[in-house]
Protein backbone atom coordinates (compact mmCIF):
# COMPACT_ATOMS: atom_id res chain seq x y z
CA UNK A 1 0.00 0.00 0.00
CA UNK A 2 0.99 3.54 -0.90
CA UNK A 3 2.21 5.86 2.31
CA UNK A 4 -0.54 7.51 1.99
CA UNK A 5 -4.16 7.49 0.17
CA UNK A 6 -5.10 11.10 0.75
CA UNK A 7 -4.09 12.68 -2.49
CA UNK A 8 -4.83 10.18 -4.98
CA UNK A 9 -8.72 10.11 -3.22
CA UNK A 10 -8.96 13.46 -3.30
CA UNK A 11 -7.93 13.69 -7.26
CA UNK A 12 -10.27 10.55 -8.14
CA UNK A 13 -12.83 12.51 -6.03
CA UNK A 14 -12.35 15.84 -8.54
CA UNK A 15 -12.33 13.28 -11.17
CA UNK A 16 -15.64 12.26 -10.17
CA UNK A 17 -17.09 15.70 -9.40
CA UNK A 18 -16.17 16.94 -13.38
CA UNK A 19 -17.85 13.80 -14.63
CA UNK A 20 -21.05 14.21 -12.77
CA UNK A 21 -21.03 17.94 -14.26
CA UNK A 22 -20.49 17.02 -17.57
CA UNK A 23 -22.91 13.95 -17.79
CA UNK A 24 -19.32 11.79 -18.60
CA UNK A 25 -20.85 8.24 -17.39
CA UNK A 26 -17.31 6.80 -18.83
CA UNK A 27 -15.61 8.59 -16.74
CA UNK A 28 -17.65 7.52 -13.80
CA UNK A 29 -17.33 3.44 -14.37
CA UNK A 30 -13.12 3.27 -13.78
CA UNK A 31 -13.96 5.08 -10.51
CA UNK A 32 -16.63 2.54 -9.33
CA UNK A 33 -15.84 -0.86 -7.79
CA UNK A 34 -17.88 -3.75 -9.29
CA UNK A 35 -19.87 -4.11 -6.53
CA UNK A 36 -19.95 -0.76 -5.33
CA UNK A 37 -22.73 0.64 -2.77
CA UNK A 38 -24.49 3.79 -2.91
CA UNK A 39 -27.08 4.24 -0.17
CA UNK A 40 -28.96 7.73 -0.74
CA UNK A 41 -29.52 10.48 1.74
CA UNK A 42 -32.90 11.18 1.66
CA UNK A 43 -35.26 8.41 1.44
CA UNK A 44 -32.12 5.65 2.05
CA UNK A 45 -32.56 3.63 -1.37
CA UNK A 46 -29.58 1.84 -1.93
CA UNK A 47 -28.04 1.75 -5.64
CA UNK A 48 -26.35 -1.88 -5.72
CA UNK A 49 -23.11 -2.46 -8.29
CA UNK A 50 -21.56 -0.47 -10.87
CA UNK A 51 -23.46 -1.29 -12.99
CA UNK A 52 -27.27 0.07 -11.72
CA UNK A 53 -25.52 3.13 -10.05
CA UNK A 54 -24.42 3.73 -14.09
CA UNK A 55 -27.88 3.49 -15.20
CA UNK A 56 -29.00 5.42 -11.94
CA UNK A 57 -26.38 8.23 -13.25
CA UNK A 58 -28.26 7.73 -16.88
CA UNK A 59 -31.26 8.70 -15.68
CA UNK A 60 -30.40 11.47 -13.25
CA UNK A 61 -28.15 13.46 -16.89
CA UNK A 62 -31.17 12.85 -19.07
CA UNK A 63 -33.43 14.22 -16.65
CA UNK A 64 -35.28 17.41 -17.94
CA UNK A 65 -34.41 19.62 -14.79
CA UNK A 66 -31.13 17.86 -13.68
CA UNK A 67 -29.16 18.37 -10.79
CA UNK A 68 -25.43 18.49 -10.40
CA UNK A 69 -24.34 16.50 -7.59
CA UNK A 70 -20.78 18.16 -6.06
CA UNK A 71 -18.61 15.63 -2.85
CA UNK A 72 -16.03 17.92 -1.11
CA UNK A 73 -14.05 15.85 1.31
CA UNK A 74 -13.17 17.44 4.41
CA UNK A 75 -10.61 14.24 5.33
CA UNK A 76 -9.50 11.32 3.85
CA UNK A 77 -8.15 8.50 6.76
CA UNK A 78 -6.15 5.80 5.43
CA UNK A 79 -6.11 2.37 6.85
CA UNK A 80 -2.91 0.95 8.00
CA UNK A 81 -3.35 -2.68 7.79
CA UNK A 82 -5.01 -2.84 4.61
CA UNK A 83 -5.47 -0.96 0.65
CA UNK A 84 -8.86 0.95 2.00
CA UNK A 85 -9.34 4.15 3.32
CA UNK A 86 -12.74 6.39 4.32
CA UNK A 87 -13.72 9.55 3.14
CA UNK A 88 -15.72 11.96 4.62
CA UNK A 89 -17.13 15.32 3.60
CA UNK A 90 -20.01 17.42 2.65
CA UNK A 91 -21.95 17.46 -0.30
CA UNK A 92 -24.44 18.92 -2.46
CA UNK A 93 -26.75 19.37 -5.44
CA UNK A 94 -27.23 22.40 -7.44
CA UNK A 95 -29.92 22.58 -10.17
CA UNK A 96 -27.90 22.63 -13.57
CA UNK A 97 -30.09 25.85 -14.65
CA UNK A 98 -29.42 28.38 -12.45
CA UNK A 99 -27.11 26.93 -9.75
CA UNK A 100 -29.96 27.15 -6.79
CA UNK A 101 -28.74 24.35 -4.25
CA UNK A 102 -31.61 21.76 -4.04
CA UNK A 103 -30.50 19.61 -1.53
CA UNK A 104 -27.11 19.30 0.84
CA UNK A 105 -25.52 17.45 3.93
CA UNK A 106 -22.59 15.04 4.86
CA UNK A 107 -21.25 12.38 3.12
CA UNK A 108 -18.93 8.89 4.09
CA UNK A 109 -16.97 7.20 1.04
CA UNK A 110 -15.20 3.77 1.65
CA UNK A 111 -12.47 3.42 -0.90
CA UNK A 112 -10.14 0.60 -2.05
CA UNK A 113 -6.80 0.69 -3.44
CA UNK A 114 -7.09 -2.71 -6.61
CA UNK A 115 -4.65 -3.05 -8.93
CA UNK A 116 -2.99 0.57 -8.48
CA UNK A 117 -6.15 3.08 -8.17
CA UNK A 118 -8.27 3.75 -5.70
CA UNK A 119 -11.72 2.94 -6.38
CA UNK A 120 -15.30 3.75 -4.27
CA UNK A 121 -16.55 0.59 -2.59
CA UNK A 122 -19.16 2.42 -0.51
CA UNK A 123 -20.89 5.52 -0.21
CA UNK A 124 -23.10 6.62 2.68
CA UNK A 125 -25.20 10.12 1.91
CA UNK A 126 -27.08 12.35 4.76
CA UNK A 127 -29.16 14.84 3.62
CA UNK A 128 -29.09 17.97 6.03
CA UNK A 129 -30.76 20.56 4.40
Amino acid sequence: MHASPDLAIRMARAAFNRALATADLAAIGPLLAPDVVLVAGTDSAVIEGRKAQLLAWKREFAARERTVYTRLPDSVVGSPVAPIAFEHGQWQGVAAEGGAVQASGSYTAKWREIDGSWKIEAELYLTLA
